[in-house]
């Protein structure tokens, strides 16, 4: 798969409301371009795609908004919603905050959100200049659902 066809697969699977296959998955993000951690500061809109993983509702539940790269060492993963609709870092539920590295994954060295509380690494990979690709890695009993890890998106706000 080109770089192009992983684009246009992307946007077709994202709009997909059910049975996204990680396989598929997989093959997109082997085709997409690594993203260093200082070009991704910035405040992201996430979502994820529909492969049916547990976390998918666990995140729904809390309202889970995006994520904001202050700096290397500022790193807010939980970004939801309160119920009044205003944005706060949920620092709870996700033991803490992170730091963004740049993280061998899969044999490259690529943008890596490193939670400070938790074993839980999310991988981040360029699909344009305002969309991030990411895999969340770590624990097994964490961060896997049925052997399969949890792929979501980042769109720049």
């Amino acid at each position: 798969m080109n770089l192009d066809e992983a684009r246009t697969a992307f946007t077709r699977l994202r709009a997909t409301e059910s049975g996204v296959s990680p396989t598929e998955l997989d093959k997109i993000w082997a085709a997409l371009d690594t993203v260093a951690a200082a070009d991704i500061l910035g405040e992201w809109k996430g979502d994820d795609f529909a492969t049916g993983h547990r976390l998918h509702d666990a995140l729904a539940a809390t309202r889970w908004y995006g994520k904001t790269f202050n700096s290397l060492n500022d790193a807010k993963p939980l970004i939801c919603r309160d119920e009044d609709g205003n944005l706060y870092s949920d620092i709870k539920g996700g033991n803490g905050e992170a730091s963004l590295w740049n993280i061998e994954f899969r044999g490259e060295v690529t943008a890596t959100m490193v939670y400070d509380g938790v074993s839980i690494f999310d991988h981040f990979k360029k699909v344009d200049e305002q969309t991030l690709m990411g895999i969340m890695n770590g624990k097994s009993k964490l961060v896997f659902d049925n052997g399969q890890h949890y792929y979501f998106l980042l769109e720049r706000v």
